[in-house]
Parts: structure tokens; sequence; C-alpha cells
């Protein structure tokens, strides 16, 4: 107890991380004297009470977990439920005097680093914060494999990142599922394709990034990835062509100075990601060669509605290779 603070918020997306970090703080006590409780089924109060229960049975101290600090994400990614400002205000008080030899930790995954809880635990105990990297995940996913002692293509990575998306706990067991197949062989985008199931729908970056880079041989992987994942050939055809519009409008905008957040409001877009990588793109595409790309994906429009005899994913591929290399 002696190296141990009195309380510990341990935050973040990285999952299995955070599950490592408590597991490590639950190795100092005795199991009997560990109380894990759900914040979002005791309150403020509860625990309160509970940190400063006397433990009959518990020689080396007390471990009181509370999970779900900040509640659980609905079906809609949101994070719902949690911790009100009344419980919050009751475990602030009791981080003024906590009960010796009683650990509170507290494990949420978005809780501010400026909240009042977040600060009251900076000042009595400690923060531990693992976020996961921004932009892409394959880095994550690689760092997971090399954890296991296991070689994974940067392609493999990539790809099991936007099969299985943001969730790390499922991330991480999609990797130790791969990790016990491989059997101390290398893992490649096609094991990865053959063993793991998508989650939601395929992203349509895949393309259209790829188009942005002017890379054929990646466009045409991801319209492959994207076909046999349910993508229809008239779907693909209308996301490219969208995106083409938004690059051609932000080249537009840029010109005549007119920033991002400007930007967005005047296309009415909610998200000003989608156009702030537009700006980027236009800058390697100049007005001539989006306007080709714009005719060519009309023409393939005419082709996949009864304009030609060749089948849709062939018109599809095609026309991606023409437009990529415009």
């Amino acid at each position: 107890m002696a190296d141990l603070k009195p309380v510990y918020l341990i935050t973040g997306g990285d999952r299995p991380k955070i599950q490592r970090a408590v597991e490590r703080l639950r190795g100092h006590f005795d199991p009997v004297g560990i109380e894990h409780l759900s914040a979002e089924e005791a309150s403020g109060d509860e625990v309160v009470a509970a940190c400063n229960a006397l433990g009959l049975f518990a020689a080396g101290g007390r471990l009181v977990l509370i999970t779900q600090v900040d509640g659980h994400r609905n079906s809609e990614g949101r994070m719902v439920g949690g911790w009100k400002a009344a419980d919050v205000q009751a475990v602030l008080s009791y981080l003024e005097g906590p009960a010796p030899d009683t650990v509170l930790a507290l494990v949420a995954e978005e809780l501010r680093k400026d909240s009042p809880l977040a600060k009251a635990c900076v000042k009595a105990g400690a923060v531990l914060a693992y976020e996961t990297r921004k932009g892409s995940l394959a880095p994550w996913v690689a760092e997971q494999f090399g954890q296991l002692d296991v070689k994974a293509q940067p392609e493999a990575c990539r790809l099991l990142a936007e099969l299985v998306g943001t969730n790390t706990d499922e991330l991480r067991l999609e990797v130790e599922k791969l990790a016990l197949w491989a059997q101390g062989e290398e893992i490649t985008a096609d094991h990865v394709e053959e063993m793991v199931l998508p989650r939601g729908d395929a992203p349509r970056w895949m393309l259209t990034d790829a188009w942005g880079e002017r890379d054929v041989a990646g466009v045409l992987r991801a319209c492959e990835r994207l076909l046999r994942r349910g993508s229809s050939s008239s779907g693909l055809a209308w996301s490219l062509a969208d995106h083409v519009a938004l690059v051609s409008a932000c080249g537009r905008f840029a010109a005549e100075g007119v920033r991002p957040p400007e930007a967005t409001k005047l296309l009415k877009r909610r998200s000003e990601f989608p156009v702030k990588k537009a700006y980027a793109q236009a800058e390697g595409w100049d007005e001539h060669e989006l306007a080709s790309v714009t005719v060519r994906l009309a023409e393939l429009d005419v082709a996949l509605k009864g304009g030609s005899r060749l089948p849709d994913e062939l018109e599809l591929e095609r026309a991606l290779a023409d437009v990529t290399r415009s």
C-alpha cells in the first residue's frame, strides 16, 4: 500500500491497455479486499460508503474498483449513463480526505481532462490515460501483433482496422484469433480477408483515399474488397462522383481564399473533416483533370444504366483505372 495512491483514474479508448492497468492494480491486493462496482448501478454516495467501510478480511488494504464512470456506448456509438453531477460531487468531497489503506480506482472512456473529477484525481492521486493513436489504427494493430510475437504485414494491419472499426476490444480479439491461427506464419491481407468478418458497412473512403493519391492498384483493390463486402457498382460510382464533386468545389474555394470551416458551412456539410481532406486532395489535381474525371464518371453512369453490354463490375474497374491515372 505504501507505493499506491489513494485514487487512480484510468481512462482512454485503448481498452486492452486499460484492462492490463486494472489487472496490475488488482495484483496488489488480496482478492477478498477488492470490491468491484459499476457507476451505472452504484451512486457516488454508495461508492464513498464502500471506500469508508472497514475491510474485515483484507490484510493488505482494500481496492474499490468503479467501472463505467462515464457510462457505456449506445447503438449509435454515443456515451450514455454513468454518474450525474451529484454522484461526482460526493466523490470529490471524499477525495478531500480519502480513507487510509483504501485505493479508489475509477475507469472511464471519454472523461475530459479538464473535468472536476479528473482534476481532483490528479490532485489526490494519478490519472492513467491510454488513448489509441489518432487517425489510422493500423500502427496500434501492428503493436498488438508485436506483443504476441507475431509478424503481420502493414497491409494486413490496415485491413484489419478497416474491417473491424474503432472498437479496440474487438480488434484485440481478432488479433489474438489470427495469432492463434497463424502458428508462426506471417499474417497477410489475404489471411485477414479470409478470417475476419466485417463490422457494419464497408468504408467508402478506402476507395476515395486511393483515388486522391492516384494509386491505381489501391483503387482496384479497394473496389474489389468493397464489392465483395456487398457494395454495388452503381453505389461505388456514385460515391466517387460525389467525392470528386466535393474536391472540385474545395479546389475552387481554396483558389478564392475560402478556408475549410467556412467552406463546410457553404457546402452545408455536417462535419469539417471530409472538407479538410478534400482541400488536401484538391492540391494534387488541377481543374482540367477534375473536369475530365467528372466526364468519365458520367460515362460510367450511362454504362451502368444499360448503356453497355459489358458486366457492371468490368465497366466500373475500367472507369476507376481511367479516372485515377487522369
